[in-house]
């Protein structure tokens, strides 16, 4: 079956059910029939109630907490899509879980991020669609194609309308400066990048910082913020070398453990984050700022319908 011949159809787990209605929306495609429930001792069930044989078919699932059950949902939607002759499977991962564990640091460390890439394979997708990999490198990971989407201009738009006077977009650690170097063209800043090192997970101790950010409004930029210790410790030594304001933004809001906390004491003026991990509503603190990324994602999934280069968004 040619491309064109196969009607787009798209399907989504329980992990961010607002973000497919709303790229559902987008798109003018309603979401389909299918639920996601669980058995009495808490295996997941997954009923397909449409006919997808044929058909070009995204599945829309974050693997962002409960990561385990939202993996294995989203496994088991393929399996089942591809059981029931779908043409084409992209699995839409706007945050791919284990993305931080893709090398080993030490020995017999496992390198998660390449297991998960295996097992959506193995279930059935055709194509990967994701947003801002921790490590650009799992790309690699899988034997699919893989589109790899950034949020820095939806972030850099949103800077960009705030008109903030001689800014300065900080990298928090080295492993981000491409990242930072990308978004400080887009809103015409210097960069500078804190150094930094982790003696232990979710655990970063300052050393130092390389670059001026006297009397300057700052903008921290990451992939993520997890705990929140890198985000503020930034924020506390930015402000302690003068810094004017510090702003951080990020795409992938994990918060977890003392996240909240942290950000509410911090310095931070604001915190602007993406919808590609729904943020609860006990979590939504008035520091915090969320933009929506299901116009992108949703011209992704067309220009990937209609075999169309999805790296033009970006031109």
């Amino acid at each position: 079956m040619e491309t064109e011949n196969a009607r787009l159809k798209i399907f989504s787990g329980n992990a961010n059910p607002e973000l497919a209605r709303e790229i559902g929306a987008y798109l003018g495609v309603p979401l389909g029939a299918a639920k996601v429930s669980r058995f009495s001792d808490g295996e997941i069930s997954i009923a397909i109630d449409e006919s997808v044989r044929g058909e070009d078919v995204f599945v829309i699932q974050p693997t962002c907490e409960p990561v385990n059950d939202n993996l294995m949902e989203l496994l088991i939607l393929i399996d089942a899509l591809r059981r029931a002759s779908a043409w084409r499977i992209t699995a839409v991962v706007p945050y791919y879980g284990y993305a931080r564990q893709e090398r080993k640091t030490r020995a017999r460390d496992p390198i998660s991020a390449k297991l998960v890439a295996n097992l959506i394979t193995a279930a059935g997708a055709d194509r990967v669609l994701t947003m801002d990999l921790h490590a650009a490198a799992i790309q690699g990971f899988f034997d699919i194609p893989v589109d790899h989407l950034t949020a820095v201009p939806i972030l850099a738009d949103y800077f960009n309308s705030k008109g903030l006077e001689r800014a300065v977009v900080v990298s928090p650690d080295l492993g981000g400066v491409t990242r930072a170097r990308n978004f400080a063209e887009r809103i015409g800043a210097e960069i500078a990048i804190i150094d930094k090192r982790r003696p232990a997970p979710n655990v970063a101790e300052i050393m130092n910082l390389i670059g001026d950010v006297r009397n300057k409004s700052v903008i921290m930029i990451d992939d993520l913020i997890d705990t929140a210790g890198t985000i503020c410790q930034g924020a506390g030594a930015l402000i302690d070398q003068g810094a004017r304001a510090v702003y951080a933004c990020c795409t992938h809001p994990v918060l977890s453990g003392p996240a909240l906390e942290r950000l509410e004491e911090s310095p931070l003026q604001e915190i602007i984050v993406c919808n590609t991990i729904p943020v609860p509503e006990n979590k939504a603190i008035a520091k915090l700022r969320r933009l929506s990324v299901a116009p992108l994602l949703g011209e992704a999934i067309i220009r990937i319908h209609k075999d169309l280069s999805v790296s033009k968004l970006f031109d």
